[in-house]
Order: C-alpha cells, then sequence, then structure tokens
C-alpha cells in the first residue's frame, strides 16, 4: 500500500526531486548541439544514439556520476558508472561491447575506490573497460564513462515510441537493500551472481528481438515515475498511472516511505509501453530472471502525466507546460530524433 500519501504530495515530491530538476537544462543543449546526419537514426532524447553501419545498429552512451555519489561512496561511484551506462544499451535493446572513461582524480584514496567499483561491476556484467583519459592532478574527483553498444536494426527499443492505449510496465529487481551510503540508491545488484544480472541484461535484447514492446527506458536518477516522464515526453503522449500498483519492496522492513521509492534509483529496473496483449509473456519474461513486472497504467494523447490513487488524482507534468528535458513547447512537437 502507499499509506498516508496523498497524490498531491507524490506529484509535489517528484517535480521538486533534484533528480528531475537537473534534466531541465538538456532542452537548451540539444538545441544548440543537434545536427541532422542521415545515418543517426536516434539520438537526444533516447538511452543511447542509435548510428547506422552496414545494417546493424551501434549505440553510443555516456553517463557522469552526480557529485553527491562521488563524496557519499568513492567505490560505489565507481559501480554505478559502469552500471548505468550497461543499462542504457541493454534499455534500447542492444548487447552492450565494451567501454572508455575519463577520470579526473584529486587523491588516491578515492581513485583507488572508484577504480575497484568500476572494476569489480565490469568484470560482473562481463562488459571491458578498454581504454580513456587520466587527469591524475585535478582540483576535484569526477568519473565518467562511455560505452558502445550493438543491435540488429529490427530490435531496437526506442524511448520515443510509446504509442497511444498501450499498457504502461514497471520491470524492477526487489531483491535488494537501500544502500548504506545512499538513501536514494537502491542496490539489487551488488550481492548478484554474474550470471543473474547478465541474465537480467541479456532479457531486453531478447525483448527487442521478439517486438514485446512498443517503448523503454532504464529507470535512472529521476526515479520511477520521474523516468516515465522522460519516456512520455519524447514519445508526445501521457499517461495515467496508478500508485498502488507501482512494484515495490516491504518498505516498513527497509525502513522507507513511499516518497522515498518513488525517487530511487533502483539497481535494474525498466519502464516500458506495450500492447495489452503482450502484458502476460513480459510480466512472466520478467520473473524468470528475478525481476517484479506489474502493469501500473495506459498511455493516453493529453501530453500529461497524472497519478491516481484511493479515489484521488492528480497532475505530475504537463510536458509542454512544465517538462522534465524542456523538449518541446506548443510550437515544437516532443518526438526527438
Amino acid at each position: 500500500m502507499v499509506h498516508s500519501c496523498s497524490t498531491e504530495a507524490i506529484a509535489k515530491v517528484v517535480r521538486e526531486y533534484e533528480g528531475v530538476r537537473r534534466k531541465h537544462a538538456i532542452g537548451d543543449m540539444v538545441k544548440a548541439l543537434k545536427i541532422e546526419a542521415p545515418h543517426v537514426l536516434a539520438s537526444f532524447g533516447e538511452d543511447a544514439a542509435v548510428i547506422e553501419h552496414h545494417g546493424e545498429a551501434l549505440l553510443l552512451a555516456a553517463d557522469g556520476i552526480w557529485s553527491k555519489l562521488m563524496e557519499a561512496d568513492p567505490y560505489w561511484a565507481g559501480y554505478c558508472s559502469v552500471l548505468v551506462n550497461i543499462h542504457d544499451i541493454a534499455a534500447m535493446g542492444g548487447h552492450p561491447v565494451a567501454m572508455v572513461d575519463i577520470f579526473s582524480i584529486a587523491n588516491t584514496a578515492i581513485r583507488d575506490q572508484v577504480v575497484k567499483g568500476m572494476h569489480d561491476a565490469s568484470e560482473q556484467f562481463g562488459v571491458p573497460i578498454v581504454g580513456g583519459h587520466l587527469h591524475p592532478d585535478a582540483p576535484y574527483s569526477v568519473i565518467d564513462v562511455s560505452i558502445l553498444g550493438c543491435a540488429r536494426l529490427d530490435s531496437l527499443i526506442y524511448s520515443h515510441t510509446a504509442q497511444e492505449g498501450d499498457s504502461v510496465i514497471m520491470a524492477i529487481d526487489l531483491s535488494g537493500r537501500v544502500h548504506p551510503s545512499c538513501m536514494l540508491n537502491w542496490d539489487s545488484v551488488t550481492m548478484k551472481s554474474a550470471t543473474e544480472v547478465r541474465a537480467q541484461i541479456g532479457l531486453m535484447k531478447q525483448i527487442g528481438r521478439k517486438h514485446l514492446v512498443t517503448a523503454g527506458k532504464d529507470i535512472s536518477n529521476p526515479g520511477i515515475i520521474g523516468t516515465l516522464g522522460m519516456l512520455l515526453e519524447v514519445s508526445g503522449k501521457g499517461a495515467d498511472i496508478d500508485l498502488g500498483k507501482i512494484p515495490k519492496p516491504d518498505l516498513a522492513a527497509n525502513n522507507m516511505t513511499f516518497e522515498q521509492w518513488v525517487k530511487m534509483y533502483p539497481g535494474m529496473g525498466f519502464v516500458l509501453t506495450a500492447k495489452k496483449e503482450n502484458v502476460v509473456e513480459l510480466v512472466k519474461l520478467f520473473g524468470e530472471v528475478g525481476m517484479t513486472a506489474k502493469e501500473i497504467g495506459v498511455v493516453n494523447a493529453t501530453k500529461e502525466l497524472r497519478i491516481r490513487y484511493d479515489g484521488k488524482e492528480t497532475q505530475v507534468f504537463d510536458f509542454i507546460k512544465n517538462g522534465i528535458m524542456h523538449l518541446c513547447d506548443e510550437d515544437i512537437p516532443c518526438h526527438v530524433r
């Protein structure tokens, strides 16, 4: 249950969450940088850019780790720098191939912990780090990682292709813990075997090849609801979702509130849209790799994300007036290719 949370309170928590607000500047960057290229099939607004190459898709993504995470736990920051990149490729229905990093370091103690985290994640997921660049004498410590992936052109999972009437599905590995260093990180990966996490990542490629979803995205820093909002924004769509149907662990046992959970970065989680007839198979497939998947709502044409619970309903985002990435307005469509 969602306990005593009101839809108004949850909507406010999500809109004001720093993980959401930090995405607002993306729109201006896109307007300044976007250049059309015939071999680039998708770019801004997706988890990875899609580049057509000899009849296949190359996937290219990059992530920088939030400074707050680096300060809280350098090992976990290094681990997550690998994890989030692998998620980006998986979310597109792709296979992660290799990574490079840019590492700026202020002291060797932090360096060693970050590198250990990167190594452990790279080994666990079976995706090598093959090069990069080091600033060994920087006045700050920052880790950024870029990843190359590949996929079949006919098996890609985009963020911008949700369709009116689709079911909204949320899939999360609930077998984990609140990370001891980061109260807004749900760690469901460090305690798992390589076989387990590789099966979870590999499932998205299988889903893409079976054409079971219309759109998908890995759940990232904006949290569970914020990430769904990003998918809807680039699709030019809206949705109504039921808070009571969102997959969640035992909140009381984990000393966690529902407000905290909706802001969480889950160690392994995806939000998807699919035709109603594919929902049962998707739930089954995720269950087979230890993830809980539930249908939580329906996509519509409103360009608004609304949440409901206990007979109440509240707007979280109007993507024309107060979107997340600010990629569209009344004169510019939300679709970003």
